[in-house]
């Protein structure tokens, strides 16, 4: 059991993104023949001939819709894995993904980056988020590829 909570990509969010993802694109469902996709939407590797969308997500965006933010440069979208349809969401209570390096990054109130902190093992997660969220102005984190920057899951202040 972890301090920190892993949150996926909201419900509301999901639904839009099966619809139109965040760069106006209509979803394509396709089934992953491999398995092993990383789902936003439930937080575990997809298992071979699940049905999965690859979608744009704006993270930022739609958490400055909710909150009033002004992100302004710092708004940005990339990809994201999703099931093609409903699924039933994030069920645990460990921290998923944490099998390969991270990112921890840091923002602000306004959506502003503040840094951030590369983790390399899994018990390193921990220690990063403490570190975080040591610091008053830091909001939320979110946990990202290193690769390719790509959004994992956000964590907020336990």
């Amino acid at each position: 059991m972890t301090t920190y909570t892993a949150r996926p990509i909201d419900q509301v969010a999901l639904k839009d993104l099966r619809s139109v993802d965040d760069a106006g694109r209509t979803m394509v469902p396709q089934t992953d023949e491999e398995g092993g996709a990383p789902l936003r939407c439930c937080l575990r590797r997809s298992a071979p001939g699940e049905r999965l969308a690859l979608v744009s997500y704006a993270p930022l965006r739609r958490w400055a819709a909710r909150t009033g933010a002004e992100p302004g440069a710092y708004d940005e979208q990339g990809p994201v894995f999703i099931h093609a349809d409903e699924c039933a969401g994030w069920q645990g209570d460990d921290l998923p993904f944490t099998n390969a390096h991270r990112t921890v990054r840091r923002y602000s109130a306004e959506g502003h980056i503040l840094g951030g902190r590369l983790v390399e093992r899994p018990d390193d997660f921990e220690a990063a988020f403490a570190e975080a969220f040591d610091d008053p102005s830091v909001a939320f984190v979110h946990v990202r590829a290193v690769e390719y920057g790509c959004f994992y899951y956000e964590v907020r202040r336990p």
